[in-house]
């Protein structure tokens, strides 16, 4: 199949992404610049990076305005809603917090959930359909 890369971000990843510069985020913005990838997020998700990007930081004052603006610029939103019974198909998550991702990259139909959540990460080898990567994983497969 064609077409660009489904990806969904945690918000780990976006703070990532937003704030720190994380070198690991490169080749994830390389994909989207270069129309290769595509990211999703939902009101569930979007609220949550909200919320995130009001904390203490440590590193450097956030302009919270600034960094949704940019959200809005590089992904698309989830408007479409799964199905009950899809949803229940789904492992669920020891953080319950972190399902909502799940079901957005279910949403999305997402190729790739980006994560370094160890929650989210330990069910990476579960059969699912989409794949659950580090930021750093994305890079060595991409």
């Amino acid at each position: 199949m064609g077409g660009k890369l489904r990806l969904v971000l945690d918000t780990n990843v976006w703070l990532d992404w937003l704030v720190f510069e994380d070198p690991a985020i490169a080749p994830i913005r390389a994909a989207v610049v270069a129309g290769r990838a595509e990211v999703f997020i939902d009101l569930d998700c979007e609220t949550e990076l909200e919320r995130a990007l009001g904390y203490d930081l440590g590193k450097r004052a956030v302009d919270v305005s600034a960094c949704l603006a940019e959200c809005a610029c590089v992904a698309r939103r989830i408007e479409w809603v799964v199905e009950e019974a899809e949803r229940a198909r789904l492992p669920a998550c020891r953080d319950r917090d972190d399902q909502k991702f799940l079901e957005a990259a279910l949403a999305a139909g997402a190729r790739f959930l980006l994560t370094r959540d160890r929650a989210l990460l330990d069910l990476a080898r579960r059969a699912l359909p989409f794949r659950i990567v580090t930021p750093r994983g994305f890079g060595a497969a991409g």
